[in-house]
Order: structure tokens, then sequence, then C-alpha cells
């Protein structure tokens, strides 16, 4: 593809074109060392290097078209090409959609972001779609989907080319419906810039990821964002329970729909019954559902999803046929049977208000004297603002809580340990074993339960590692869990 047919294409609002554009380009990158002969080169300012930096060593490897902020001081070659546009993150998304045919257009895309759901929402819309007949991708944290086809999630949203680069391979391979988490990080750094949304869905939002986005404001700013950027026809569903579910269709394009558990929505749904083996679901006062799902926090997820694939044009009845055969997905409420009797679940609840909401699960579902043991721990290098606020939900609603390494990354445990012991009481660390290893806190819990008693792993759900010093090691709660 001719360079000018790709600046063309992304109608970039500004930019300051010289040199060759009759130029073929066959790929665009953004690290340098992959630069080649028909590379397009784009240099963008990150929070550990600038892009800027590595342009003559593009250039050096055969590269001759580079997208910048600023041109380099130093000459480059009069065979060179260079755009200069305001901001390059902006730019990537909407020169990778150019340059792969603007796939997003050609597919039905729906996005979910919020700070709890999203996985689960996502990857249970692509499963019922794929259920009801129709070719569909997924871009989730457990993994990513073309068709049938399962690679493995580096990321929660990926980087503008990898989006762009699998939305055309989904479209080839007859995709037309593409499903995506999309992160409040991927908001702030324009990775979503190019993507034709046909839907947004927000789920909550709670304490997470301030290491960050430095504040709570902010982390509402850029889930907003997702919904402001909406275009005219599109549709974005609100969990209208959530206190700044409103908030995020103040100034959209969209069509503006709600879903609620508690109060008048478009979309509505009341818990029946609730079990350890799913729920009894009536949605819309009209219709009942037994879904192989547990807890009201997943009973808003099954309400989003119905809303979601009604809005896309499937009739309520086959919507919920289809989604009543559906399962949990990995690392979500999975639960494990223990030899002792005992009930192990292994969850990715990895916030204070998504530890809450399974463990009050529990507290509904189990009955009279089982207890519950709450196994946890908290990410390294991640914000530590929410580690004492993790304990102390632990410590509130189970009967006796084990604190254990998460991923330390390259933290000290016993430092994260600290940090989370810091939020609570004298009397509430007597009823808290602190074990650094994880594998022998789960080997604990399971001693320490008793037949009937309900274990809750917390933290990891579907990752297979622990990472230590930037080195990643297998490891799997539900691995471990199926050992005992």
């Amino acid at each position: 593809m001719k360079l000018k047919d790709i600046i063309s294409g992304a109608r970039l609002a500004e930019c300051l074109a010289k040199g060759p554009m009759e130029q073929e380009v066959d790929s665009i990158t953004l690290d340098s060392r992959a630069a080649k002969a028909g590379s397009l080169f784009v240099a963008q300012k990150g929070e550990k290097t600038d892009g800027h930096k590595y342009i003559h060593n593009a250039i050096l490897s055969g590269c001759r078209a580079v997208v910048c902020e600023v041109e380099p001081a130093e000459p480059l070659p009069a065979d060179c090409a260079v755009v200069t546009v305001p901001d390059t993150h902006e730019a990537l998304g909407l020169l990778a959609s150019a340059f792969y045919g603007h796939p997003s257009r050609q597919l039905k895309l729906v996005g979910v972001t919020g700070t709890n759901g999203k996985t689960t929402i996502a990857t249970l819309l692509y499963r019922l779609l794929t259920a009801l007949g129709h070719k569909s991708g997924l871009f989730s944290t457990v993994a990513n989907y073309v068709a049938d086809e399962k690679t493995t999630a580096m990321q929660t949203t990926p980087d503008a080319i990898t989006l762009q680069k699998t939305m055309r391979r989904m479209v080839d391979q007859g995709c037309e419906y593409c499903f995506m988490e999309v992160s409040s990080h991927s908001v702030v750094q324009k990775r979503i810039e190019g993507l034709d949304f046909d839907g947004a869905i927000f789920t909550n939002i709670t304490h997470d990821h301030l290491d960050f986005h430095k504040t709570f404001q902010n982390y509402i700013a850029a889930k907003k964002g997702f919904f402001d950027g909406l275009k005219k026809g599109a549709f974005a569903l609100t969990n209208v329970d959530d206190k700044n579910g409103v908030r995020m269709l103040q100034n959209t394009a969209a069509d503006r729909k709600t879903y609620s558990l508690q109060t008048v929505a478009d979309f509505r749904s009341r818990v029946v019954e609730d079990t350890m083996d799913g729920m009894l679901i009536r949605f819309d006062d009209a219709q009942d559902a037994f879904m192989q799902f547990v807890g009201r926090f997943n009973a808003y997820n099954l309400t989003a999803i119905y809303a979601a694939a009604c809005l896309l044009g499937f009739p309520p009845h086959d919507v919920l046929v289809a989604l009543s055969a559906l399962k949990p997905v990995d690392g979500r409420f999975q639960t494990v049977k223990l030899k002792s009797g005992a009930t192990a679940i292994v969850d990715y609840a990895h916030t204070p208000d998504a530890l809450m909401n399974v463990l009050t699960t529990l507290h509904e579902v189990r009955k009279e004297g089982q207890k519950i043991i709450c196994l946890v721990g908290c990410g390294g290098d991640r914000d530590k603002t929410k580690r004492p606020e993790m304990a102390h939900e632990a410590v509130k609603d189970a009967d006796k809580v084990i604190l254990t390494s998460d991923n330390p990354r390259t933290e000290d445990p016993l430092d994260i340990l600290a940090d989370m012991k810091a939020g609570l009481s004298p009397d509430q660390l007597e009823q808290t074993l602190t074990i650094p290893d994880r594998r022998e806190a789960i080997q604990k819990a399971a001693q320490i339960a008793q037949k009937g008693d309900i274990i809750l792993v917390a933290g990891k759900g579907h990752e297979d590692y622990q990472e230590i010093n930037g080195v990643k090691h297998h490891f799997s709660d539900l691995e471990e869990l199926q050992k005992l």
C-alpha cells in the first residue's frame, strides 16, 4: 500500500508530510528493531522511553517512512518520507486502521469497560454469539479469539497495531462480531483510536489502578472518555445501580440504554433463587431462566450480556436459551471439590469491591455451619493504597484469612504483606495467618478446611504464573487445588 494512501485513509486532523509519499509500505511498527525496508516507523513517547530517539536506528535498518511529533535535529536521508503530527499515539490507531483496510467498520464491535466484570461479559458475549451461529472475535484478559482460533492475551487491550491486524484476520475469516475489553489504560494511551464501535457496556467502577491514574476522578474520566467517543447510532449501555453509571452517558452521541437489578431501567432482572449451583433469574419481569453462575455480581454481568445481545437485534427468548447453557469463564468463580469434602473457589477478585462481592455471595449461598476461609494477596509494583482495604474486606467477611503472595514482581513479598496487615486491628490480626509462599498457603487452607467448608483463593484467577523479579514462574491456583 502506498504511503500517501495510508495517510489519506487515516484522515489525520493535522499533519505535515514531506518526501517520497509514493513509496510502498508493507508493515507498521513502533519498534525500531523491527523496522526494515518497507516499514512505516511511528515514534511514540512512552512512560519509559521515547521512540523519537530511535528514528535513525530505524533508518539504518532500511526504513524510509517515519511518523513523528518532532523531526530529528540530524537531517534524514533525502529518500526518507517524514510525516509530522501533534500526537503519534492518536495517529497510530488511525494509520493502522487505514493500513489494514478499516476492519472494525466491517464488524459489529462492542467494547466492555469497568473495574470488574469485563472479562466475563466480553467472553460470554463471544460464546453466546458463537452458540447462536455467528462467527465472532474476542479480545480479553484471559485469551483472544479469531473465530475458534485461540491465542494468549498479553494485556487486557492490545496495542493499536495488534488490534487492527487481528481484526483484519477476523474479517478475512468471516467474523461478523467482535467483543473486547476496553481498559482505562487503553483509553488514556489512545490505543482504541481508529476503532469503529457499535456498542459500549459499562459495568461498575471501584478502587483500582490509582498507581497509573493517580486519582479516582482521573480513573472515572478515562472510562467516560470511551463513551464520549462513541458514534451516533451505536448503543451506550450502562449499569445505573452504580453511582457513576449515569455519568458515562452524559456526553455520548450514542443511543443511551440502562440495565439494573434494583431500579427502573431499559433492561431489568431480579434474582429469584441463588444457590451454589446457579441462579434462577427473572429478566424484564417476564422471563425466568436458570443460569449456571453464582452471585449478584454475576447477575449484573448476565443482565448486561442479555441487554447487549437484545440491542444487537437478537430475540430475547433465543438469547436466554443460549445464555442458560453457558458456563463461567476460567478463573471466575471456578469450583474444585477437595478430597476432604471442602469446596475451593478460584476467582480473579483483585480489587476490594470484587473481593467483597465474592465473599458476600458466599455468605448468601453457604449453609449453616459452613466456614469461609479466604486466601488473598496483592500484586507488587501496583496500586499500594488498596492493599490494606483488600485485607480488611477479607477479614470482615471470612471466618479465617490467609495473607500470601500474588505477583510480587520487583517488590519484597513481605513488604506487600506488611502493607496489607496495616489495614487490620490487633483482634483481626489474630484470625489471620501470613504465609508468603502461595503454594504453602493453599496447602494450609486445605488442611484447615473441614467437610463442607468453602475456601476462596482470590486474586490470580486464570493466571498460570507468578511474576517474581521480572521472571514468570509457572503457577496455577487451580492446578494446586486439583492436586488436593
